[in-house]
């Protein structure tokens, strides 16, 4: 297949060239356009008019999740909504029959109501990040929404209207909704439990035992090229490994990686929350807000897609595609 990724330098994007250029040929849509293994050519966000017919798009590009809080919120919908109206509303004028919407699993959610977040929660996003993802999913599905109504307003139309409107309809939509995405090359949040370790610092909040769901890149490349090979239900998906990880287990499989040894603390959770009620006060490093992004847990299904894929379990295990990643970090 032709097949057309925006973001294509990023992370995921680099990953995706490198999981799929064998059997298909890849352009790049970037505000950044480098030669590139396996990319035929990488286009300006102004040159959509050049890109030649493709069958496939994967809309990767967006602004990442900014965990100090310095962007401006409105960059987030600039770019997360902006940039995806302007692409969907250019993918429903070609050909293409495939077009793959990388969201996030905070567009559902900031914190995980229950204990597990599943596709048919109310989406209920905190912050311009998750907000933006969930306006830009907004309005993809409004925009099906529209061309239903279209299908019927055209029917028993002339042959050729009805011709082209069966060509423009014949169009799969793929939402997919991932939670932290890690592999190598790719430190992100995992990087300041890494340094942790490596320094020998024991971990303090040990008393706490969250568990939350990572999506390794092998994982999420499987997928991909599951999506554009075979004849998949389209939706809505969330994308998560099988099986949730602790902050505990984390950081021994971190020593483990590192050979140190294991320095978990289990501190009484009550003297915990009072020494971040006064980090409060006088803006220490540990607060509460801090504390409860550490210690809440935070597990995402992904049942509905392993049952649209045809699958029992993921080709990685959570653990397997955590080692990968962490023995990444040492080179």
């Amino acid at each position: 297949m032709n097949i057309l990724i925006t973001g294509i330098h990023g992370f995921v994007g680099s990953n995706l060239v490198a999981a799929l250029k064998q059997h298909h040929t890849i352009y790049g849509l970037d505000i950044v356009s480098p030669q590139k293994d396996g990319v035929t050519k990488t286009y300006g966000w102004n040159e959509l008019h050049d890109i030649p017919p493709i069958d496939c798009m994967i809309h990767l590009a967006g602004k990442a999740h900014d965990t100090k809080k310095q962007a401006n919120a409105q960059v987030y919908f600039d770019i997360n909504t902006g940039l995806t109206q302007k692409i969907f509303d250019w993918f429903l004028t070609t050909n293409a029959s495939k077009f793959i919407y990388f969201s996030s699993a905070k567009a559902a959610a900031d914190q995980v109501d229950g204990e597990i977040l599943t596709e048919d929660v109310i989406p209920k996003p905190k912050g311009p990040y998750g907000e933006s993802k969930i306006a830009a999913e907004e309005y993809i599905l409004s925009s099906q929404s529209q061309n239903k109504v279209q299908e019927k307003r055209i029917q028993g139309a002339g042959s050729r209207e009805q011709g082209a409107w069966e060509q423009s309809s014949n169009k799969k939509v793929f939402i997919l909704r991932p939670c932290m995405i890690h592999g190598p090359g790719n430190k992100g949040n995992l990087n300041l439990l890494y340094k942790l370790v490596q320094k020998g610092i024991p971990w303090p909040l040990g008393a706490f035992e969250n568990k939350r769901s990572f999506t390794s890149i092998d994982n999420l490349t499987f997928v991909i090229n599951q999506i554009i090979e075979k004849d998949i239900e389209p939706g809505i998906y969330n994308m998560a490994d099988d099986t949730p990880i602790s902050t505990n287990h984390l950081i021994e499989i971190i020593a483990a990686s590192k050979g140190k040894k294991v320095r978990i603390w289990r501190i009484n959770q009550k003297l915990i929350s009072i020494a971040a009620r006064i980090g409060d006060i006088f803006h220490l490093p540990l607060n509460s807000e801090r504390l409860k992004k550490l210690t809440e847990s935070y597990v995402v299904s992904n049942q509905k897609l392993k049952k649209a894929l045809g699958i029992e379990k993921m080709p990685v295990s959570a653990e397997e595609g955590m080692k990968k990643t962490l023995e990444s970090f040492r080179r």
